[in-house]
């Protein structure tokens, strides 16, 4: 099938609604029918999932739910072809970040009829605010979670370092831990991991683009932004022994081989780090008692400003059975599906269900980063600038080695191309 551009996909989808409402569902009587669940990653529990299919079955006799698991790479360009055409997926997972650009294509469900039944005014505001468009509410917050620190506890005693309390001192413990432990990333930073470059550019004052009469200004190449990028090269340069040009995924196995001292990443990370050694995604659970975790501190102190991780979900608007489509949504922002979520270290879509990722150190830490988090610009056309991998190949060339200044004023450029149109 052709891949449409999120742009063309606003026209395909208005050709494939032409005469049919996009509102809530009307009842309907049906048996018989699949209704298809597009997950994205491994984040989403297998005992979730259990829950999702058996209670689906349960509560709506004679259908069946099946999870079909989709890859975070190339799934804006997936999105863009299936759902615009007659095969869609009837209930799909999308990353916070990337709802505006479907939300505004018509491409999802009007679920403003619904939004008291989903949870209402218990739902993460700024995901609902994601997954809404023209006051009208299409997709629903998933789940949410900040990147905190997970650490080696054994190779901090050794090098005689303390928990830092300022970013300048979270980099120069990563220094020094890679000074001090050939081969391994005292910061784990690969070069295609923008996520985490984030909070040295808001840290500094920085921003990736703001919105001034009337159109995006790409923030880049300011002198509060390169300020972070020298921090940031800095540390791919001295700190980390992470590919120049890898990405951030299944970082486990780097920490579990004994080859990073310090990485930001999703909260949900640690039940990565400690899947039993038989999981299809294997951790080191044996490495649980050196396992530390704290929020990236700032520049001042406090919890520095992380990128707000998490996923919406949405009832395709060309699904063939939206009633028992949105039967399914209902039954993953139930509370006995996201308590499955917070337990498993996602911070739940329902605000009163907070305390499921529990008391300890990481849901300390998670809670501090989380009080500090902030979101890609609020633009349709962001996802655009995430499916051409414009910010990754950016700090590949900052990792590289690259001239700060020139590259963030081509990625500038770049990045006002598309959100500009």
């Amino acid at each position: 099938m052709r891949k449409l551009s999120i742009v063309a996909l606003a026209a395909a989808s208005a050709l494939a609604l032409a005469g049919c409402a996009t509102e809530a569902p009307v009842a309907e009587e049906v048996t018989g029918a699949e209704i298809r669940v597009w997950l994205v990653g491994t984040d989403t529990p297998q005992e979730a999932r259990d829950y999702l299919v058996e209670t689906f079955a349960e509560e709506n006799p004679g259908n069946t739910l099946v999870i079909e698991e989709q890859a975070w790479g190339g799934l804006v360009d997936k999105l863009t072809t299936n759902l615009s055409g007659s095969d869609s997926p009837d209930v799909v997972e999308v990353g916070n970040t990337q709802a505006a650009a479907f939300t505004s294509a018509g491409a999802f469900l009007d679920l403003s009829d619904e939004y008291e039944a989903l949870g209402g005014d218990d739902l993460l505001p700024g995901f609902v605010e994601a997954g809404s468009y023209d006051g009208a509410f299409y997709a629903a917050p998933y789940y949410s979670g900040a990147r905190v620190v997970f650490y080696d506890t054994a190779m901090y005693e050794a090098a005689g370092l303390s928990v830092p309390t300022t970013l300048d001192e979270y980099i120069s413990n990563g220094v020094a831990l890679a000074e001090a432990n050939p081969g391994v990333s005292g910061i784990y930073f690969p070069g295609q991991d923008w996520y985490n470059a984030l909070p040295y550019i808001w840290e500094n004052g920085g921003e990736i683009a703001t919105f001034e009469n009337g159109e995006w200004v790409p923030g880049f190449s300011t002198p509060e932004s390169i300020a972070g990028l020298e921090q940031i090269q800095n540390v791919m340069t001295n700190a980390s022994a992470a590919p120049e040009d890898g990405n951030e995924a299944e970082a486990q196995v780097p920490y579990c081989a004994g080859q990073i001292a310090q990485l930001s990443a999703p909260s949900w990370f640690k039940w990565s780090i400690l899947a039993p050694a038989d999981a299809d995604a294997p951790g080191c659970p044996d490495k649980e008692e050196s396992l530390g975790v704290f929020a990236l501190p700032g520049m001042d102190g406090g919890a520095a400003a992380v990128f707000a991780g998490g996923s919406n979900i949405a009832v395709s608007a060309n699904s063939a059975y939206p009633e028992l489509a949105t039967s399914a949504l209902a039954i993953m922002l139930s509370e006995e599906y996201q308590t499955i979520l917070g337990g498993a270290g996602l911070v739940p879509a329902l605000t009163s269900l907070g305390d499921t990722i529990g008391t300890d150190a990481t849901a300390q830490a998670i809670s501090a980063a989380a009080s500090n988090a902030k979101l890609t610009p609020a633009s349709p056309n962001w996802a655009e600038v995430e499916a051409a991998g414009v910010l990754q190949d950016f700090f590949v060339k900052i990792a590289q080695g690259g001239d700060v200044a020139t590259l963030a004023a081509e990625v500038d450029a770049r990045i006002g191309e598309i959100l500009n149109p």
